[in-house]
C-alpha cells in the first residue's frame, strides 16, 4: 500500500467484521480500514477516499471471493441506488448486525453495562414495508460508469426516482421499487411516460427552473393511497390534464394531491397542498387506534413494525392506570395515543404545530379524552407552573430524531426526576451520548432493539431507565 496516496487501491482485501452505519472492517498490520459494498467474509478489491496514519475509509470495486452467505440483489438498481445496501446479506445476518451495533454503542459511547439486551424484534415483511416514498425529478439523469462510457448518453436526460448518493443535483431513473407495493411503480412509471410524451420539463436543482418536482406517496394498511405532485409553479392546464389521467391510469388513489413549491429546497412543511381529488387525507391503523395522516404528517414508515415497536414502548412502561405519561417528541400522538389506555393522563409536547393539531384530531377520533397535546419546545414549555397544572411525570417517553436530545432536554429531565423513562430512538449512537448524560440519575434497565428497515442499516433502539 502507498501510505501517501489518498486513493490507493488495496487488491484481495479480506473483509473480517461488521463496523458500524452499514460498513464492514478489515486490517493491514494493524491499520483500520473501513469499507462500504462489501460483507464480512468477501475479498474485495478496494478503493480509498480516505487514508489517514491509524485508519483509512473505502469502497469495494471488485469481489474477487463472495462470502459464504452472500446473496445476489433482487434490486436492478443496487450499486447505484443509496438505499437497501444490504441486501447482499442473509436477513437473518442482518439481524446480528444490527443487534451488535446497539449493544456496543450503548456499551462504549454509554457506558451502559449491565442493561439486559433483549433480541432483535425483525420485520415479518422485508420489502414492500414503507407506507410513505418520495421521488424527485431531474433534467440529469445519474449514469453508471459504463453509461459514462457509451457516447449516445446525455448527462442532461430526464430522471424521476432518487437522488444520487451525494450528489445534489442528479437523479437515478427507478424503473421498480420494492420498498412499497407495486402501486409505487405504477404511479411513478404513468407520471414519467405521460411527462415525455407531452414534453413536460424537469426541475434543475441548479437553475431552479422546470416544471416538476417532486411526487409523495403515502399507502396504508388499509388501501388508501394518496399522492402529492410537487410543482415548481403553477401551469394549470398542464397540471389538471397529468393529475387527470394518473386518476384514469391508477383508479386506487383514494386522494390526489399538488403542491406549488417555489422555493430552492424540496421541503412542503411551510407549504400548503392543495386537495385535487378525494380528502385530502388518509387513515391508518395501529392496534385498535385509527389515525389520521394529513399530507405534512409525520408517520412512522413501516406500519407494521410501528405496531411492534409500540407495544414494547406500551411493555417497558408498567403502567397501571394511575400515572401521568408526558409524551415528548410526540408528533401527531401516536405512542402516547397507543399507550393511553394505560395511563391516568398522556401530555404530548412537539414543537411542530401541524402535528399537534393531528394529535388532537387523533384522540378526538378514537375518542380519547384524557390526552392533552402541546406545541412549543419543551424545554420552555415544562416548567413550574405547567407541571403545577398538570402534573409532574409518573413516566416520560421520548422519541427524539436522529439527533437525539438536546443537552438542556436531558437537564430537564433530570430536573423532572420521573420514576421511569422509555428512551425510543432511531440513532444508537446518538441514544447512547444521551444515556451516559442521564446516568447521573438514572440507571438503564433493559434495551429492545426494533428492525423497521430492512436491507438498512438503520435500527430502532428502546431503552427502559429508572431513577436511582
Amino acid at each position: 500500500m502507498r501510505k501517501k496516496q489518498k486513493h490507493a487501491l488495496l487488491e484481495q482485501l479480506l473483509i473480517t467484521d461488521y463496523a458500524a452505519e452499514g460498513k464492514s472492517l478489515a486490517r493491514i498490520d494493524g491499520k483500520v480500514i473501513f469499507v462500504s459494498g462489501a460483507v464480512p467474509g468477501d475479498v474485495a478489491d478496494v478503493q480509498l477516499n480516505k487514508n489517514k496514519k491509524d485508519w483509512a475509509e473505502g469502497r469495494a470495486i471488485r469481489i474477487h471471493q463472495p462470502a459464504p452467505d452472500r446473496l445476489q440483489p433482487f434490486c436492478e438498481h443496487f450499486g447505484t441506488c443509496g438505499g437497501c445496501k444490504w441486501q447482499m446479506l442473509p436477513y437473518a445476518k442482518q439481524l446480528v448486525f444490527k443487534q451488535q451495533e446497539v449493544a456496543q454503542n450503548l456499551r462504549r459511547i454509554g457506558k451502559v453495562e449491565d442493561a439486559e439486551f433483549l433480541p432483535i424484534i425483525g420485520s415479518d415483511a422485508t420489502t414492500a414495508y414503507r407506507n410513505k416514498l418520495e421521488f424527485s425529478f431531474s433534467n440529469k439523469r445519474y449514469l453508471t460508469a459504463a453509461e459514462l462510457g457509451d457516447t449516445n448518453n446525455d448527462v442532461y436526460h430526464n430522471a424521476l426516482g432518487y437522488h444520487a448518493p451525494r450528489i445534489f443535483d442528479k437523479v437515478i431513473d427507478i424503473q421498480s421499487c420494492h420498498l412499497m407495493d407495486p402501486v409505487n411503480n405504477r404511479i411513478r412509471n404513468c407520471i414519467r411516460d405521460f411527462a415525455t410524451a407531452q414534453a413536460y420539463t424537469y426541475y434543475d436543482y441548479r437553475n431552479h427552473t422546470g416544471w416538476l418536482r417532486n411526487i409523495i406517496i403515502r399507502y396504508t394498511t388499509k388501501g388508501e393511497l394518496m399522492v402529492n405532485i410537487c410543482f415548481n409553479y403553477e401551469e394549470e392546464t398542464a397540471r389538471k390534464e397529468l393529475m387527470d389521467h394518473l386518476l384514469q391510469q391508477v383508479p386506487e388513489i383514494t386522494t390526489l394531491l399538488y403542491t406549488i413549491n417555489p422555493k430552492f429546497n424540496d421541503t412542503i412543511y411551510d407549504l400548503t397542498p392543495q386537495v385535487y381529488f378525494g380528502a385530502g387525507e388518509v387513515t391508518e391503523t395501529l392496534g385498535k387506534l385509527q389515525f389520521i395522516i394529513s399530507p405534512k404528517s409525520f408517520f412512522q414508515t413501516n406500519s407494521h413494525q410501528a405496531e411492534k415497536l409500540y407495544q414494547v414502548v406500551r411493555d417497558f412502561s408498567g403502567l397501571t392506570g394511575h400515572e401521568i405519561v408526558y409524551d415528548l417528541y410526540c408528533g401527531t400522538g401516536s405512542i402516547g395515543l397507543f399507550v393511553s389506555d394505560l395511563a391516568k393522563k398522556i401530555i404530548g409536547v412537539e414543537v411542530i404545530e401541524e402535528a399537534i393539531a393531528d394529535a388532537k384530531r387523533n384522540a378526538a377520533l378514537n375518542d380519547i379524552h384524557h390526552a392533552q397535546f402541546f406545541a412549543g419546545d419543551v424545554i420552555k414549555v415544562c416548567n413550574d407552573a405547567f407541571f403545577e397544572t398538570h402534573g409532574r411525570p409518573d413516566l416520560v417517553i421520548t422519541d427524539p430524531p436522529r439527533a437525539g436530545m438536546h443537552e438542556k432536554l436531558v437537564q430537564k429531565l433530570l430536573d423532572m426526576e420521573a420514576p421511569r423513562i422509555v428512551y425510543v430512538s432511531c440513532n444508537s449512537a446518538t441514544q447512547a451520548r444521551d444515556l451516559a448524560l442521564l446516568s447521573a440519575k438514572y440507571k438503564v434497565e433493559k434495551v429492545q432493539p426494533v428492525d423497521m428497515f430492512p436491507h438498512t442499516h438503520h435500527i430502532e433502539s428502546v431503552a427502559l431507565l429508572r431513577l436511582i
